[in-house]
């Protein structure tokens, strides 16, 4: 188990490293200045938006997850934030597509920048991982992992990387991060 366990924190450091460094400072740039930040996913990567979404609230952003039945709706002066590794969900293309005729941005996580959600994005953020493994035949020798866990492990480290830069650039504390956790527990 140990090996197992130091083959996955290699593939997912490894992966990470990989990620340009420009695209998370330009997402966190857009992070900072969206009024309004959405998020959206489908399985896993839904989860990983829902986490990140929880620590960008933490932060003192105004956030909602996309699909909720108290979400509002989306306007010009929002954003969007995805987490699609093949870049082809259906549900997230039609709310990509109208976040873009209601004027919002729309952020990327993916592991395809040729994607049809990547060619709808302002901005992308890439992720060198297989997006999804059928059977051992198509497995990519990328990973040893199935499916889209490493796509999804290495986004929700970004995703958590992001957060601690936001907190050293606008200067949020944990302590008042805390403040702001859910309390109805």
């Amino acid at each position: 188990m140990d090996s197992l366990i130091e083959r996955i924190l290699t593939e997912v450091a490894d992966c990470a490293r990989q990620v340009s460094t420009e695209s998370l400072t330009q997402a966190g740039a857009l992070i900072e200045s969206s009024s309004r930040i959405f998020v959206a996913g489908a399985g896993r990567s839904g989860l990983c938006m829902k986490a990140f979404g929880m620590r960008l609230m933490h932060l003192g952003k105004t956030v909602h997850v996309a699909g909720e039945t108290t979400t509002p709706g989306i306007s010009a002066s929002d954003l969007l934030i995805l987490g699609s590794g093949s870049g082809r969900t259906a549900s997230l293309l039609a709310m990509a597509e109208q976040a873009k005729r209601r004027g919002a941005q729309v952020l990327l996580f993916t592991t395809d920048a040729e994607s049809p959600l990547a060619k709808l994005s302002n901005l992308r953020v890439v992720i060198p991982a297989p997006s999804f493994r059928v059977t051992d035949e198509a497995h990519d020798s990328k990973s040893i992992q199935p499916l889209g866990t490493l796509f999804e492990q290495s986004m929700l480290i970004l995703c958590d990387s992001l957060i601690l830069g936001l907190m050293q650039q606008i200067g949020v504390s944990a302590a008042q991060m805390f403040e702001r956790h859910a309390n109805l527990e």
